[in-house]
């Protein structure tokens, strides 16, 4: 994995918890209307994307036919305007969290992923081979891992833009 690719994982990664530590239990669980998630929710579907992101790109690297997907534009998943539903698996839980619990869960989903990409040894196979995505159709691995952080990007706006709904609500 390249490091400008680790690098973007890893500040990503630290604006989001930067964005959710000092937050109290009810601005954390809070639902502004019952069609939008809290950031507590927010927050518990970046965990289960980047366990489905693993899982993906484990059964795309078992796929035996090798010809390449057509790399796409993933920078894509950063227009807001563009909605897109998830899929059950990344969905969720309607529960209450506590940041600390979540903060738990996003060290321990970024740990695990990043010891399974470094299991795989010859890393130029992550562009050879792909997985269907989603939103994007089929996706070259090597891009499975960089829509991670694209995926987290969209996702801080949208718990900015619920922290200042909060803000004015209370």
């Amino acid at each position: 994995m390249s490091n400008m690719i680790n690098n973007q994982l890893y500040e990503t990664r630290n604006n989001v918890i930067e964005e959710i530590a000092s937050l109290s239990y009810s601005q954390f669980n809070d639902r502004l209307d019952t069609d939008m998630w809290s950031i507590a929710q927010v927050c518990h579907h970046l965990v289960l994307v980047e366990q489905a992101t693993i899982q993906a790109i484990a059964w795309g690297l078992k796929k035996v036919e090798n010809a390449p997907a057509e790399r796409k534009n993933v920078q894509l998943i950063l227009d807001r305007t563009k909605k897109f539903k998830a899929p059950k698996i990344v969905e969720p839980d309607a529960k209450p969290f506590e940041v600390q619990s979540i903060i738990d869960l996003l060290n321990d989903s970024r740990n695990k992923l990043l010891a399974f990409l470094s299991r795989i040894e010859d890393q130029s196979i992550l562009a050879e081979k792909s997985f269907k995505h989603p939103a994007l159709d089929e996706l070259p691995l090597d891009q499975w891992i960089e829509q991670i952080y694209l995926h987290e990007q969209r996702h801080i706006e949208q718990i900015k833009q619920i922290k200042l709904l909060l803000d004015a609500r209370y």
